[in-house]
């Protein structure tokens, strides 16, 4: 079926274990990523958007981490059914990840050139000489000057965009379908930020693999992504596409992203902030997660957590106080 997401995601439930007992970083979530497309996944730092991407690639530490429940269904097959041989056929091969931090994802002990090289053959039936050519070009891909040259460096003598070029190059080696980029840009100055989304857009467009976007920023999810999930205490509270969340917002949380991002206005403003912090995954508030922090909350909101309901076409929102006729 054309139509078909290569990833689903279905009432996911990801759980820790901590010197407090037991927490849920990831909390009945469900959404899909279609061929082709970039679906931005934003939140704040703790609310669990890293988790998500650990646990889809099945990358939880053990024994802290685990999936308690829920689907990960990749091209109609689920994932948490594979054995480890065949998750990590799909891992790097299929489903590619980014980090944020390029040092803490390189082997400061091996050049770079021969870490992509290992990246191929890991996967493909290839031999030296061939997998080192190909990691020229992929460097050559990226954007990185003189490929051949420092295809022979080490982490520590690159920069930190260059770094991030060398991840992309290495997620690309065996032409993903899906590329997981997580905080892709964050370690990064604002000019090189710009430099590495203006890459992945590019490749992804040569290449047509779908992309998952996870950040904080909304002004990456305005540039990058088709459609998007805000993420809060770990459940999914608003999916819209992009201009429609943009224009306007459904959730109160989404709104006050929004409202936080800076402008220029030729004026000195006070920044505007979110007031307190994401709850600890092992002490969420009753009801509505976010009601602490919501300028709109009331009593109901303290009563039972509200559903993800689809609000309009093509979106949804987690708040009982926004109405079903919403556009």
């Amino acid at each position: 079926m054309p139509d078909a997401p290569l990833l689903r995601v279905d009432g996911l439930v990801t759980e820790f274990r901590t010197g407090a007992g037991v927490v849920r970083a990831v909390d009945g979530v469900s959404f899909e990523v279609r061929p082709g497309e970039t679906v931005g996944l934003v939140g704040e730092s703790g609310c669990g958007k890293s988790a998500l991407a650990l646990s889809i690639l099945r990358l939880l530490p053990v024994p802290q981490g685990r999936i308690s429940s829920g689907k990960i269904l990749w091209k109609g097959n689920d994932l948490l059914g594979f054995s480890p041989s065949a998750i990590r056929s799909v891992r790097g091969k299929e489903i590619a990840i980014i980090f944020q931090e390029p040092m803490t994802s390189l082997n400061p002990v091996f050049t770079v050139g021969s870490q992509i090289e290992e990246a191929i053959r890991a996967h493909e039936k290839v031999g030296h000489r061939e997998a080192w050519a190909r990691a020229v070009e992929l460097l050559a891909r990226v954007g990185i000057a003189d490929p051949a040259a420092r295809a022979r460096d080490y982490p520590h003598q690159l920069s930190g965009g260059m770094r991030q070029r060398v991840l992309i190059a290495m997620a690309l080696s065996c032409r993903p379908s899906l590329l997981i980029a997580d905080e892709p840009t964050t370690a990064l100055d604002v000019t090189v930020q710009a430099g590495i989304l203006e890459l992945l857009l590019r490749l992804q467009q040569e290449t047509g693999m779908a992309v998952l976007l996870i950040t904080h920023d909304m002004g990456v999810v305005a540039e990058t992504a088709r459609r998007v999930l805000v993420m809060y205490a770990g459940q999914i509270v608003e999916e819209a596409p992009v201009g429609g969340l943009f224009e306007r917002p459904l959730h109160p949380y989404t709104t006050a992203l929004l409202d936080s991002i800076p402008r220029v206005t030729g004026r000195r403003e006070r920044l505007r902030s979110i007031p307190g912090s994401v709850p600890d995954p092992g002490d969420y508030p009753v009801g509505c997660r976010f009601h602490p922090r919501c300028p709109i909350a009331e009593p109901a909101c303290r009563a039972a957590v509200p559903a993800l309901e689809t609000k309009a076409e093509a979106r949804a929102a987690r708040c009982i106080k926004v109405e079903v006729s919403a556009a």
